[in-house]
């Protein structure tokens, strides 16, 4: 029987030191995408930061050019831009992007099951950025990776270590599985809502704009919904301004990285900036709809409703505070109509685009078409999708929770 290993206790005095050449070997066998007959390709972009799952791919109509081979059992590792900390465990026999290592574990030196936590380690993850070199697309050389040495904990205790990592990772797994299901069914009720009803109501074919807004068409909504221009149902809109200074004892100003994709409010990194005369005209207040007006091609319209938290935060120039006419358009349902229109693309479609960064104008956001239900039907729909948002907020800090434990873990094994 295995003895049970106490984390707490467990000494590092007995690991091993060993060269990475000698945990693991490269696998370079090339692929030609259009001579081959494997179906699968895992990019750089299927390969989620800090986890071990491969969950999407790509297939060899997607790429040109020779790739690597990898097997079930296989580890892709990101080489470029090791930062992001991708790496993740080959389940199906496929090729993958040339600007990934495939690395496959020495079972006489290191347990397979327990290799992937440990290419996720700050001791390994740490050590790969050190030695990458370039300043644009820093990549890690095999040349120079295979000579670092890594301490290992004894062979003997490795089996039981990765049956606890895989218990924590299993954990995590469950509780991304309910994330998705939450999510998915408020995307699915947000689409149904802004293409269609909220109840059985009795309806009538009104014209309205297509979902791209391109072209007017007829379309079936419930009785009394109407049709308007964005910019008859704002009170007031405000652009942020733009401030380089810093001053630790100033105002804190909301920015491009404090909005996540998904529309949560990321705090973890917050800009003070000197205080000015005209400070009140740009302060957030709670229910403001802010507005990503500057970003990425791909971000620029991401949305989100202010609560408590960012009461008198100030805003930069990439963002658009809204303030709608109550009587005919709650902020919730504005913010709501936002974030689908952002999730299906619009605000990426209908941006002006430089190098590097995309815009959409106020005044462009103000002259789309808005779908408005009745007052009283925007009120139930906010507090229905208030409800499932704050479910999907408890389990997503369920999910930060373990993942955190996950990685202290994996740091105190390695």
């Amino acid at each position: 029987m295995t003895k049970k290993i106490n984390l707490k206790k467990l000494d590092k005095t007995n690991c091993q030191k060993l060269r990475f050449d000698e945990i693991a070997k490269s696998i370079t066998e090339r692929v030609d995408p259009n001579n081959t007959e494997l179906k699968i390709y895992i990019g750089l972009e299927h390969l989620d930061p800090e986890s071990i799952h491969i969950k999407r791919n790509g297939t060899r109509d997607d790429v040109k050019g020779q790739k690597l081979k990898c097997y079930p059992g296989d580890v892709i590792f990101g080489k470029r831009r090791a930062y992001q900390r991708k790496a993740a465990i080959v389940t199906q026999e496929g090729f993958c992007s040339a600007h990934s290592m495939v690395l496959r574990a020495n079972p006489e030196v290191i347990e397979p099951k327990l290799f992937p936590f440990f290419l996720h380690s700050d001791q390994f993850m740490n050590r790969g950025i050190d030695i990458s070199v370039g300043s644009l697309s820093p990549t890690i050389n095999w040349g120079t990776l295979k000579k670092q040495e890594f301490l290992l904990p004894p062979k003997e205790q490795q089996a039981k270590l990765a049956e606890l990592l895989w218990a924590m990772d299993e954990v995590i797994e469950k509780e991304l599985l309910v994330l998705n299901k939450l999510e998915t069914l408020l995307n699915s009720y947000i689409k149904q809502i802004l293409t269609s009803h909220i109840k059985n109501e009795e309806k009538e074919t009104i014209k309205v704009k297509s979902l791209f807004q391109t072209k007017w068409e007829q379309r079936s909504y419930p009785i009394g919904w109407k049709n308007i221009l964005l910019k008859n149902a704002i009170q007031n809109t405000q652009n942020g301004f733009a401030e380089g200074k810093r001053d630790k004892n100033g105002v804190p100003q909301l920015r491009m990285n404090n909005v996540t994709r998904s529309s949560r409010i990321d705090l973890s990194s917050v800009a003070m900036i000197p205080s000015r005369k005209n400070i009140n005209n740009y302060l957030i207040n709670e229910n403001d709809v802010m507005f990503c007006n500057t970003n990425s091609e791909d971000l620029v319209g991401k949305s989100i409703i202010a609560d408590i938290q960012l009461k008198n935060f100030s805003f930069s120039n990439h963002f658009t505070r809204l303030r709608p006419k109550k009587n005919i358009l709650l902020p919730k349902f504005l913010y709501i109509w936002l974030k689908y229109h952002f999730d299906i693309g619009l605000f990426e479609s209908r941006c002006t685009r430089w190098i590097g960064q995309a815009a959409v104008q106020t005044e462009s956001l103000l002259r789309l078409y808005i779908i408005l239900p009745t007052v009283e039907e925007q009120k139930f729909v906010s507090e229905y999708v208030i409800n499932l948002e704050k479910k999907i907020d408890q389990v997503f800090s369920k999910i930060e929770i373990s993942k955190s434990l996950q990685k202290h873990l994996i740091n105190k094994v390695f």
